[in-house]
């Protein structure tokens, strides 16, 4: 697929981070830019940054990621590569002090990490089957999620986390397979330490103590070569069903 004008994006977490990063990475192409998140300040700064869209959207709930799709598909046109980049990753063992872990917490965090990666893959998917194919290979469209390799080497305290990473995993290749026919591909990134938000919010003395732990290279990955992998997913035709480790070569210790 080539990335312009006729392949408009929408990157759920577009308002900072690796969503950030994805939306300007694929804007620098010349792809027209919609962003989904819950953050109404910064989403709006960014698209409005990047001459693009913004819709406040709740990915765990699929009226609020269908409202969104409208919103955006009126303004730009059927999307032609969705990237999952909206997640959470709060901290809870499986008992904790002798108390089990909160059932509703680990819902939460599967319901939004796995189920929205679910709700709005799929409807992207509905308008971009129904659409004209873009090349002479009948492509359609591309589908990126975030996993994470604590889908692989989930740590002490990440039991939802991992298990909601798993499952986008997991969800891969059954993706791909069933909409092979409609000439959409569906693949996911698995990063491993990256500064984002979350990292740069931690003392700068556990942020270098990540980064050593990390083989080749020995620091934190960046947003932009998590969006740099995604620009170059959408655009080679080849990249179908796979879950790529982006990290240095790192696996997790369990603590």
């Amino acid at each position: 697929m080539q990335i312009g004008a006729d392949t408009p994006l929408v990157v759920t977490g577009g308002a900072s981070g690796l969503g950030a990063a994805v939306a300007r990475a694929f804007a620098g192409a010349g792809a027209p830019v919609a962003v989904f998140d819950l953050d109404e300040a910064r989403g709006t700064a960014v698209a409005a940054e990047l001459g693009g869209v913004f819709a406040t959207v709740d990915v765990s709930e699929p009226e609020s990621v269908r409202a969104g799709f409208a919103k955006v598909r009126a303004a730009q046109g059927q999307e032609r590569v969705l990237v999952n980049c909206a997640g959470i990753g709060p901290a809870a063992k499986t008992v904790s002090k002798g108390a089990a872990h909160d059932p509703a917490l680990f819902r939460k965090v599967v319901t939004v990490n796995l189920g929205g990666s679910f709700n709005c893959a799929s409807q992207a998917a509905a308008g971009m089957a129904a659409a004209a194919p873009l090349n002479r290979d009948g492509e359609r469209g591309t589908i990126i999620h975030t996993a994470s390799v604590a889908a692989f080497d989930g740590q002490v305290g990440q039991v939802a986390y991992a298990a909601s990473k798993g499952g986008v995993v997991g969800m891969t290749l059954p993706m791909a397979r069933d909409l092979a026919p409609d000439g959409i591909r569906v693949n996911t990134i698995a990063p491993g330490l990256f500064r984002t938000p979350l990292l740069e919010s931690l003392p700068l003395e556990v942020q270098d103590s990540l980064a050593a732990q990390v083989p080749f290279p020995s620091r934190l990955g960046t947003p932009a070569e998590f969006a740099a992998l995604a620009l170059h997913i959408a655009a080679n035709a080849m990249l179908n069903a796979e879950v790529i480790r982006l990290d240095g070569a790192i696996r997790m210790a369990p603590r």
